[in-house]
């Protein structure tokens, strides 16, 4: 097999889907930033960083289902791939619904969380409880993409995505400066891309199915492939739990220091988000791979593809490195309008160009664990990381209190550091031929 072929072959459709995810905040954002007032910005920030909150706990959906289902395809169990499918869309489901049940709550202690000012928090407030309405199809589509990847196809996710996404920019546009809904249209339209995205997923899937997609609820339940199915997600559910609560509070932190602060970091976080991912793309296509020959056990191409995949992202890193180090002024403006928030961005600009050198390693190295369903050490990791952020952020040699932007930035890429350099710590022991059988007892 070449290896590069093949990383090319599933990395271009991912990267091809996911520069759509950071152009669908760039024109959120955008679209706020051409409503004559930066505190649009602001609730953009704020009310998308609720929205995803609430979803990030849930990730697991995705990840765990790509691990599970790319080692069933390694060993070619078709009943198994049929079985995590239907337990990921049932559970999927049902959490949204449990979302909707608690939209109200969810949103209270969300907002108590991030407290932004007065200018920001009703629009805020508003824009979150329109898009949770989405919280099932959102969660279910979630689940489907999960498994088309564990399946070694990224070009079925690439059409939902950019499908979703497309029609996100197109009806978020529309509502807002064609239907005079101002605002909140923004939110309607992220609300009518998701349904419509879970009714794509479906078709994507029933057609990468090889003799149907139910097992039946039996199997949905048995016991020995439940417990693991729970095991590998309880894990990610809590490393989502420190990355979510990490999130939360580098945006609330920037909402504490002023509204000005709150609009220039959500525009930064654009800059980190477009980075992600694009590099997301390689993360992908390394948890199709390592679940793919981890379950056939052919250890050769296991580590063929690991340092072929490490060499692509240290050459997207240098990539980035230097777009963000020369280009990085039109981004800005094109982003935003506001002669404040340009000119307090320079301020920053440094902590932009650290960005793809220092964080690289944590989302290539997530995709080789998320792969190998090494997810225990993935939520260790992360734990240590929080700590190193919340650590760097708030203990000063004069006490406690809260940070400026610059120290909050060096937390944030610290946390990001800490988690890739700790999980690459770890990899050799995760590749060897030992860990996988001790994670895979079946293959034996």
């Amino acid at each position: 097999m070449k290896i590069n072929r093949e990383i090319l072959r599933l990395s271009i459709p991912a990267i091809v889907s996911n520069i759509t995810v950071p152009l669908l905040g760039l024109s959120d954002t955008a679209i706020a930033g051409h409503l004559d007032a930066d505190f649009f910005i602001g609730a953009i920030a704020v009310g998308s960083m609720m929205f995803n909150a609430t979803f990030w706990l849930f990730g697991f959906l995705r990840m765990g289902t790509t691990g599970l289902t790319a080692l069933a395809f390694g060993k070619n169990d078709q009943r198994e791939i049929r079985a995590v499918f239907s337990r990921a869309v049932v559970l999927g489901a049902a959490i949204g619904l449990a979302l909707l049940a608690l939209a109200m709550p969810l949103r209270e202690m969300l907002m108590a969380a991030i407290s932004p000012d007065e200018s920001v928090r009703q629009l805020a407030s508003d824009y979150y409880s329109v898009c949770i309405l989405a919280a099932p199809a959102l969660l279910a589509t979630t689940a489907i993409q999960g498994w088309l990847f564990g399946m070694q196809t990224t070009l079925y996710p690439m059409i939902i995505a950019v499908s979703v996404n497309v029609i996100n920019i197109a009806a978020s546009f529309s509502f807002v400066f064609l239907s005079d809904l101002g605002f909140i249209g923004v939110a309607y339209g992220t609300l009518l891309a998701n349904w419509c995205g879970l009714f794509i997923a479906l078709i994507m899937a029933r057609r990468k199915a090889s003799g149907g997609l139910w097992c039946g609820w039996k199997e949905v339940f048995a016991k020995g492939s439940l417990k693991r199915f729970f095991t590998v997600n309880t894990d990610i559910f809590f490393r989502s739990a420190c990355i979510m609560g990490v999130s939360l509070a580098t945006t609330a932190i920037g909402a504490r220091l002023g509204e000005l602060t709150l609009a220039t970091n959500a525009v930064m976080m654009q800059f980190f988000h477009f980075f992600s991912f694009f590099m997301d793309g390689f993360a992908f296509t390394a948890e199709a791979l390592t679940g793919r020959f981890a379950g056939s056990l052919d250890l050769n191409l296991l580590r063929r593809s690991r340092n072929a995949l490490l060499s692509w992202s240290a050459g997207m890193a240098a990539a980035f490195f230097l777009i963000y180090c020369f280009f990085y002024s039109p981004i800005v403006n094109l982003i935003t309008d506001s002669p404040t928030v340009r000119e307090n961005i320079t301020e920053y600009h440094i902590w932009l160009t650290l960005i793809p050198p220092l964080t690289v390693a944590a989302f290539i190295y997530d995709g080789f664990f998320i792969g190998l369903t090494a997810t225990r050490r993935m939520l260790g990791a992360t734990l240590a990381a929080a700590i190193v952020f919340f650590s760097v952020c708030f203990i000063h040699s004069d006490g406690i209190h809260l940070p400026d932007n610059d120290r909050l930035w060096a937390a944030f890429l610290a946390y990001l550091l800490t988690r890739g350099m700790l999980l690459a710590l770890q990899s050799r022991q995760v590749f060897s031929r030992r860990f996988i059988l001790s994670l895979n007892p079946q293959l034996t």
